[in-house]
């Protein structure tokens, strides 16, 4: 079916005030920033906008201008910049679970020998107990006694 050109003048005008909500991020519910969108808001075939149709052009503007926002970092729908912002989170945290992770083994690593170092301590002390407890020429010291400050009375 063939369209005036006054049909098409206003169906290109639909497509562009279409367009341009959606890259202000005026996304409907249920659609994304893409042409699947873009057509059903200007109420035109989608197929329109592919290979020879009379809106392949307004395809190409509203791609250049999405790649335009995307790569100044400004995402127009709002789904794709929450996308962008958990997966750039998902590595940051990806990230410190791996420092913790060399950390944690770091540290088990430090208790491990410093367990080993007191145990080895402590079997010397008790090596040297019984080697000072067999010379007879070693006496003992008594033990400190603990005196007690008088309250006054």
């Amino acid at each position: 079916m063939r369209i005036t050109p006054a049909q098409r003048n206003e169906n290109e005008n639909r497509i562009r005030a279409a367009m341009d909500r959606l890259l202000r991020g005026e996304i409907p519910p249920g659609g994304k920033c893409d042409i699947n969108t873009l057509a059903v808001e200007a109420a035109v075939d989608r197929t329109a906008f592919y290979g020879t149709r009379p809106y392949s052009h307004l395809r190409v503007e509203f791609e250049r201008r999405l790649q335009a926002l995307q790569q100044a970092e400004e995402i127009p729908d709002p789904r794709e910049a929450q996308i962008v912002r958990l997966k750039t989170e998902s590595i940051k945290l990806r990230e410190r679970l791996a420092q913790s992770e060399q950390t944690i083994d770091e540290l088990t690593d430090f208790r491990t020998q410093a367990l080993a170092r007191l145990a080895a301590q402590h079997e010397e002390i008790i090596r040297l107990r019984a080697a000072v407890a067999g010379a007879s020429r070693v006496s003992r010291l008594p033990a400190p006694r603990s005196t007690v400050i008088g309250t006054g009375s």
